[in-house]
């Protein structure tokens, strides 16, 4: 497998580093994180969300007082997929926390930067040009407004299916009659980090000792796969500016949840802001914008009978830089049945789910709030 390139020592990607400044450059010129609250308002209406109030009122709606970890990066699971040992570390890592970081995956960073790149142009464009790829339906553009069901965040966003194709046409209404560019990033880049979470799971099969290899990966290389991707931009919250680091004043970027797929594949920017539930304390991860996190899904932890964690995260906003993040949902056809493969449970163990289909999970999905136990509608009550 290839080795991770560092795209500050490799002069072939010069030629890309002029290009993505230029776009950063343009991308803080309108995100201009130096502006007095006082001239927010009127600066940010035009650039990220149409706001109707003052933006540290609509700041001050996501906000809460929530109490950071001080851990460091020590206690997330790191995994070189290069080395032999890989599966029975993520076999570990998914059962103690449902969260690991990889490194030497094997996606090229010129298809990284590339997607990084148009994502940014995109979230640099008016509201007006933005909108044409929304309303979220719940694919397309959305801002604030997380699903249908009240959830509100510091956020803006692209929901995309996975399938790449049906992806164009939104795009067409943005970039006119020719959206390659853009759509050309999205499916070098969909493509790549599917081949990755796929090897992943085959490498947790693996590392469970169970058979076939490819009983999990085989949802999503079916062609009825129902995976997502998701592009996230968190602008800079003008709340959080000039506050400490060390301030215990936050504001929800994107709220506390499980992800209900297979497996996430999330890969961000050098910015802060995702944190982790573990042992009932938020712990902060170090961004990495060589590597990729991965999240152990509710339909995994439903196929591992509980054995993997399907892990609780959120992102919090930042005050002084953006964040984009870009998350592979790697998921089962709608018409698949997920329950514990007997492969995986011991000799007499009970399965600890009942069985139900991935579009009964999916409408549980849409009709709850993020931070539900959507689960608990399909666990087993053990007779007392």
């Amino acid at each position: 497998m290839a080795k991770n390139q560092n795209p500050k020592h490799t002069a072939s990607n010069s030629k890309y580093l002029s290009t993505l400044l230029s776009s950063h450059i343009n991308f803080l010129r309108i995100f201009n994180i130096s502006i007095f609250i006082s001239t927010i308002h009127s600066h940010l209406s035009s650039n990220m969300v149409l706001l109707s109030k003052p933006a540290t009122e609509y700041c001050s709606s996501y906000s809460r007082s929530l109490k950071l970890s001080k851990s460091s990066s020590s206690g997330i699971p790191l995994i070189d997929l290069s080395k032999p040992d890989s599966k029975q570390l993520i076999v570990k890592a998914c059962e103690e926390f449902g969260f690991f970081k990889v490194i030497n995956h094997g996606v090229p960073m010129d298809f990284i930067n590339r997607l990084e790149s148009e994502a940014i142009k995109f979230f640099s464009l008016p509201d007006s040009e933005k909108e044409k790829a929304g309303p979220a339906d719940p694919f397309g553009y959305g801002s604030k407004h997380i699903g249908r069901n009240g959830d509100v965040g510091w956020v803006e966003y692209l929901l995309l299916k996975a399938n790449t194709e049906a992806n164009s046409d939104r795009f067409k209404s943005v970039y006119g009659t020719n959206p390659d560019e853009f759509c050309s990033a999205l499916n070098d880049y969909i493509q790549a980090v599917r081949n990755m979470a796929c090897e992943i799971l085959d490498l947790m099969a693996e590392g469970l000792n169970i058979g076939p290899r490819n009983v999990f990966s085989k949802f999503l290389l079916d062609e009825q796969s129902d995976s997502l991707f998701r592009l996230n931009h968190y602008p800079p919250c003008p709340e959080l500016q000039g506050l400490s680091e060390h301030s215990d004043r936050n504001v929800v970027g994107f709220g506390e949840h499980t992800d209900p797929q297979i497996i996430s594949i999330l890969r961000s920017n050098n910015t802060s802001g995702l944190q982790i539930l573990g042992d009932g304390t938020w712990i902060s991860v170090p961004p990495d914008q060589y590597s990729f996190f991965i999240n152990v899904g509710d339909s995994l932890k439903v196929l591992t009978n509980g054995r993997f964690q399907s892990v609780r995260h959120r992102v919090l906003a930042n005050g002084s830089k953006s964040r984009v993040s870009m998350i592979f949902f790697g998921g089962s056809p709608l018409t698949e049945k997920i329950a514990p493969l007997p492969s995986v449970m011991k000799e007499e163990e009970q399965s600890m789910y009942k069985e139900f289909t991935w579009f009964e999970y999916k409408t549980i999905c849409y009709h709850s709030r993020l931070a539900d136990n959507r689960l608990g509608h399909f666990e087993r009550i053990e007779a007392s």
